[in-house]
């Protein structure tokens, strides 16, 4: 019982990680495309916003389908489940573009290039998508946790 707490706990830190992380990059972004922001603090939001995304996989994985909650049965029969992986494949869909400019600029950087700042401002925008969406899981999750069915 002691583990489905830890679980569960850690599961919900890192949504409140991946928030504060996923916002704290839209905002330097937001600095970036203005002129008064730092790669150092984008970077370093990415790389907490990178790790809470992980966490979150792998408590998720582990809560809905290793045994450590309701078994995946009541999972996959549920529509908030549905809407919440729905959620998760909107945020990886979105997260493609900043992924992959930002291992370029982390390329870039260790070779001493010019990093090409031009779209940090979609990439604000998409941040702070990014963390609309993650709230919109986390309503899902508390239907989820308190047993919501749509029948």
């Amino acid at each position: 019982m002691l583990v489905h707490w830890f679980l569960a706990a850690i599961h919900l830190l890192a949504f409140a990680l991946g928030f504060w992380a996923v916002l704290t990059r839209g905002s330097a972004f937001s600095h970036l495309a203005s002129g008064t922001g730092e790669i150092k603090r984008i970077l370093l939001a990415d790389n907490l916003w990178g790790i809470s995304a992980l966490v979150l996989l792998i408590t998720g994985g582990m809560r809905a389908f290793g045994g450590y909650e309701k078994g995946s049965d009541y999972y996959l029969q549920q529509p908030l489940f549905h809407l919440k992986m729905t959620l998760l494949v909107l945020i990886l869909l979105l997260e493609l573009a900043p992924m992959v400019t930002l291992i370029k600029w982390r390329v870039a950087q260790a070779r001493g290039n010019a990093l090409d700042t031009r779209r940090a401002k979609v990439f604000a925008r998409i941040s702070h998508a990014e963390a609309l969406l993650l709230m919109l899981m986390v309503v899902a999750a508390t239907g989820m946790a308190r047993g919501v069915t749509f029948a």
